[in-house]
């Protein structure tokens, strides 16, 4: 009795069922390169606000260093002066003094002296207090910063690793298998790309996304010739003018929320649960996104994926 060997089957009754069961790891595969994707973008946006927050409390350091060597200075200059011998005692004053009221000019004289020189002290004091904050703080942000690199690095290698694994099942398939598990997930072809009516800053943005039809996904991408998910949404909505984050769970937390009885062309619609796809509706149940590497931009069933809700931008 014939057995089969790999993944090409020797029967027709036997090829359905080993495709389906490729092109399902191939799907999860894919799936959850997106998902680490996601994260990545997630963790880039987290890494590029950590870098701004540690340039600041650089320079902030900065000039406190700056404020406490000014400070440091002054008080050595009034120790100096005082071990110099400008600073007379007041008994001293008492018998070299002709003029009592120019003797008790000069104790008062001394008195402020006193007091501004305590005043720098207090100040030195509170500048390398505040100066360790600031140096504590850049430390802080330092490790922070550190650690996000590792989080992407991480989030890379999985992307890379899935998409490697996806690759080769693909090859070890027949070329007319392969194209049929890459050509199930699209549901349209640029050429079947419908008119679709919007109106506002909405239609600028459907246009952009309509126009990216047959365009390639690239994992983290976001144009001009490939795109991501989160990645074809944000520049589509910044074509009308609405600056959204290279991420799919922050787009979701960018608008007014929309039920899906309410959907309008524009509108953002988001899957998976924890969010990591993002799609934008064109009407009659249907939308555009980037899917992944083996569709790329298509026009796809709203349902199509597991449906968690939508936004309106804007």
């Amino acid at each position: 009795m014939a057995t089969t060997i790999g993944l090409v089957p020797t029967t027709s009754a036997q090829a359905e069922p080993e495709i389906s069961d490729v092109q399902a790891r191939v799907d999860r595969l894919y799936h959850e390169a997106e998902q680490a994707s996601e994260r990545y973008n997630d963790a880039k946006i987290e890494l590029d606000a950590l870098q701004r927050d540690l340039d600041s409390l650089r320079a902030d350091q900065e000039r406190q260093d700056a404020e406490l060597g000014d400070v440091r200075e002054q008080v050595q200059d009034s120790l100096l002066r005082q071990f110099e011998g400008q600073g007379i005692s007041a008994v001293g004053e008492v018998f070299v003094s002709d003029d009592p009221s120019a003797f008790l000019s000069q104790l008062s004289t001394m008195s402020t002296y006193d007091n501004y020189q305590d005043a720098l002290l207090d100040d030195y004091a509170t500048e390398v207090k505040a100066l360790d904050i600031r140096q504590s703080a850049t430390n802080t942000r330092l490790g922070q910063v550190s650690a996000s690199e590792e989080k992407l690095a991480a989030e890379k290698a999985t992307i890379d690793d899935n998409l490697a694994e996806a690759e080769g099942l693909l090859e070890d398939l027949k070329e007319e298998e392969r194209a049929a598990i890459l050509s199930r997930s699209s549901s349209a072809a640029p050429a079947d790309v419908p008119d679709v009516p919007a109106s506002g800053r909405a239609a600028a943005a459907v246009a952009y996304a309509m126009a990216q039809v047959g365009d390639s996904y690239v994992y983290g991408a976001a144009g001009p010739s490939a795109f991501d998910c989160s990645g074809l949404t944000m520049m589509a909505w910044a074509a009308a003018g609405v600056a959204l984050p290279h991420s799919s769970s922050m787009q979701y937390s960018s608008g007014a929320a929309v039920a899906a009885s309410d959907l309008q062309p524009g509108d953002l619609v988001f899957y998976y649960s924890p969010i990591s796809h993002v799609g934008m509706y064109i009407g009659n149940g249907m939308i555009v996104d980037a899917a992944n590497p083996g569709t790329g931009v298509r026009i796809a069933e709203l349902y199509s994926m597991p449906y968690v809700g939508a936004v309106r931008p804007g």
